[in-house]
């Protein structure tokens, strides 16, 4: 296969991947800007150095990984800029309404997850929603397998701390 017919098999398969890399980006930012600007540069990244990917590997765990990278360099760059650390979880609460969503127990869930530490959410994304297995959620987090199964772990149980809460309230009205 010739230089550009590879290119232009990669470029097609980026294509294919953007809802799934939108889907991440949301998961990973606070507003659907700040998602649009991730997936963007992601892609800038991936096509600029589409050569350094590994036939035979996975693509889209690959662009993840990419993705996640650009993000945590993102958050780097702002905190020196604007002499400030990670956003808190808490301050995204009620921020993931601006998405319209036909399934109310679907919203749901989204503003509980929306409300976990960034590193929980990503790996839950990560894990659940794209299906990676914890040693590939772990590769494309650069993190060890331990450390997925803790977060996952703790994001498990944040949720069902949070609908034995709410579930206490609306038996207590």
């Amino acid at each position: 296969m010739t230089n550009t017919n590879s290119e232009n098999a990669f470029r097609s398969d980026l294509t294919d991947l953007l809802p799934r890399l939108m889907r991440y980006a949301r998961v990973l930012t606070p507003t659907v800007p700040d998602a649009d600007d991730l997936l963007q540069m992601t892609c800038e990244r991936a096509l600029t150095r589409w050569q350094q990917f590994e036939p035979g590997t996975r693509f889209d765990a690959w662009a993840f990984r990419i993705m996640s990278s650009v993000w945590k360099n993102e958050l780097r760059s702002r905190a020196i800029r604007m002499g400030q650390g990670f956003e808190d979880a808490d301050s995204l609460e009620g921020r993931i309404g601006n998405h319209p969503r036909g399934n109310i127990y679907l919203r749901q869930v989204l503003e509980r997850i929306m409300r976990l530490p960034e590193n929980q959410r990503e790996t839950i994304l990560l894990t659940y929603v794209e299906g990676y297995s914890y040693e590939q959620t772990a590769q494309i987090l650069d993190i060890a397998i331990g450390t997925v199964m803790s977060r996952l772990s703790r994001a498990r149980l944040a949720l069902a701390n949070d609908l034995e809460k709410e579930n206490a309230i609306e038996s207590a009205t």
